[in-house]
């Protein structure tokens, strides 16, 4: 998978290193958490809130149903909280506040389909009972007289068509009495219809009247159902109750933007914080990792933690003579004891020196009384044997040009979490530019819940290809010399189709100088008889196969001699001194 692949697998925000990160910054999102409790515990004891009064008013509708699901109720709640009542309650208490701001003091709440709880808040109890009493008066004077309106608009509606159904009746009398002044010329079909129409329009002006005396009847109901049931009282207060309540809506509310401001932060810093995220920007493998050093307890246990890292990475740096360095990137006091460490284990090999260009760190001091020499940069030239071990910084304003004479290897101790991705690019690219190998990184403190893998799979383990270029290269292997084949003779010719060879020519003692001269095939060892005879003991036995026998030849008898006298006698050419030789 090439790295334009691997780009294009990743994933736009990777989960597991969100958590990580907000994980390993809790102490941001803790202390957010502690301010926001103790700011909500001083909101509570030097700003109290204002004294509050509750009133609940009885309210009677006159169109409520058992099906209502509280949407009368709710039209009351809206017109409460409008500035019509709010400037006739500001008239009562002769308060020359603005009705919208007095909106904001008091609210109300629909308990059921007919109880309404006013809660009115105000700087002191007094102010808040007398602004209780007042609204609630409000409402419900403006309650009353909103259904005595409607229904002295019912009534007269009602009373209107009344009317006007007596002014049709006369005018209907009037023409049943002109119709019976005729006498026996009268139309008895229109006389019908004049008595229909009468005895129609009676019987509405008496529903008329009733439903004009029921809209009457029902506004002194109202009015007298709706009423203050539970008089404005002062809510009571407890100091503990309001403290616990507003601290912990700040505890709240702190952890909250901690948390938020962590995961912002960790998405636009950018820094690694798993072990697979440092092994490929800076494109070592993590060869080992040490926990955040501690800072009363268990320090012991810390430096038995970095002695047994020490001896993995002289393991992995041993080499008579030579130098590497160990560089810091966000760890100091780690990078500078695990230096120190290295260098007694490697003193009880041989000499051991220390070059020391660590800022705000004296390496003397740790060293203490130990054969471990310390030295400055460039002091002594160093010896045939001599193991030194460069401790130094690649922290931003770091030297280029220097780290090349604190060793020609070097280990990397990374705080996680310290550095971003554009620094550790910055630091692997130098250090390849100096031609200076990375033996292995070491993780200061990792999350512990990191089991990602933090070795380089796609090549040799590090600490091998930091080391390749020092290495020999190899020599090529001399090819053996290989025998030539045995020469098959060819087979022999009948004598008659030989030709005669001429004689050989005398072998010359002394060649002439100016000739070439030839090169003979290897002879190939002849075997011997007892060597072939110790060969066939050594060989082991193989198995007999069954070989059919032929019968054996009858011997002949004078007979056959006298049969075979007649058959012609087979003749020989004769025999030449050269062909006696061939032969």
């Amino acid at each position: 998978m090439t790295s334009a692949e691997k780009t294009k697998s990743e994933p736009l925000v990777d989960l597991q290193r969100l958590v990580v990160s907000v994980r390993r910054r809790r102490r941001l999102w803790l202390a957010t958490a502690l301010v926001g409790l103790i700011a909500g515990g001083l909101v509570a004891l030097f700003l109290p809130s204002p004294p509050t009064a509750v009133a609940q008013i009885l309210v009677i509708h006159p169109d409520d149903s058992p099906t209502d699901s509280g949407t009368l109720m709710r039209t009351d709640v809206a017109v409460l909280q409008t500035t019509k009542i709010a400037n006739e309650a500001l008239k009562k208490l002769n308060s020359t506040q603005a009705p919208e701001e007095f909106l904001k003091d008091y609210e109300g709440l629909g308990l059921t389909n007919n109880v309404l709880q006013l809660t009115v808040k105000g700087k002191t109890e007094d102010e808040a009972l007398s602004r209780a009493q007042a609204l609630s008066d409000a409402f419900i004077t403006e309650y009353i007289a909103r259904n005595q309106a409607a229904a002295a608009a019912t009534q007269k509606a009602l009373l209107d068509q009344r009317n006007q159904a007596q002014n049709e009746l006369t005018t209907i009398e009037g023409g049943i009495v002109a119709e019976e002044a005729k006498g026996r010329n009268a139309n008895p079909a229109q006389l019908e219809r004049f008595y229909s129409r009468r005895a129609e329009l009676n019987s509405k002006i008496s529903d008329y009247d009733g439903r004009a005396q029921e809209a009457g009847i029902g506004t002194p109901k109202v009015a007298a159902g709706t009423q203050i049931v539970d008089a404005p009282r002062i809510l009571p207060r407890s100091l503990l109750k309001t403290l616990a309540t507003d601290a912990g809506i700040g505890f709240a509310l702190g952890l909250l933007a901690g948390l938020a401001l962590a995961a912002i932060t960790s998405v636009v810093k950018d820094r690694p914080v798993l072990r697979r995220e440092i092994s490929r920007h800076l494109g070592a493998s993590v060869i080992a990792q040490l926990p955040k050093p501690p800072r009363f307890l268990r320090t012991s246990r810390a430096a038995t933690r970095r002695q047994r890292v020490a001896a993995t990475l002289v393991r992995a740096a041993s080499r008579e003579g030579g130098s590497v360095s160990v560089l810091d990137l966000g760890a100091r006091e780690v990078t500078a004891a695990l230096a120190v460490d290295m260098a007694r284990e490697l003193a009880e090999r041989g000499p051991v020196s220390l070059v020391d260009d660590l800022p705000k760190v004296k390496l003397r001091e740790l060293v203490g009384e130990s054969p471990v020499r310390v030295l400055e940069r460039g002091d002594v030239p160093m010896a045939g044997k001599e193991r030194r071990i460069g401790v130094g910084s690649i922290e931003p304003g770091t030297a280029w040009t220097d780290l090349e004479f604190l060793g020609r290897e070097t280990i990397l101790v990374v705080q996680t979490g310290y550095a971003n991705t554009e620094w550790l690019h910055t630091v692997a690219r130098q250090l390849a530019d100096r031609r200076i190998p990375i033996l292995g990184v070491v993780v200061v403190d990792p999350d512990p819940r990191d089991h990602t893998d933090g070795t380089l799979w796609d090549g040799l383990h590090t600490a091998l290809r930091g080391r390749g270029s020092a290495l020999p290269e190899p020599q090529p292997v001399p090819a053996r010399p290989v025998t030539p084949a045995r020469q098959v003779m060819p087979e022999r010719k009948p004598v008659a189709e030989r030709v005669a060879r001429p004689a050989p020519k005398p072998v010359e003692m002394f060649p002439d100088e100016d000739a070439p001269v030839r090169r003979l095939s290897r002879v190939a060892p002849v075997e011997t008889d007892a060597e072939r005879t110790v060969e066939r003991v050594l060989e082991p036995p193989r198995e007999k196969k069954s070989v059919r026998r032929r019968p054996p030849t009858p011997h002949k008898r004078p007979e056959d001699h006298d049969n075979n006298a007649d058959q012609p006698t087979k003749r020989f050419s004769p025999v030449s001194p050269d062909n006696a030789e061939a032969l």
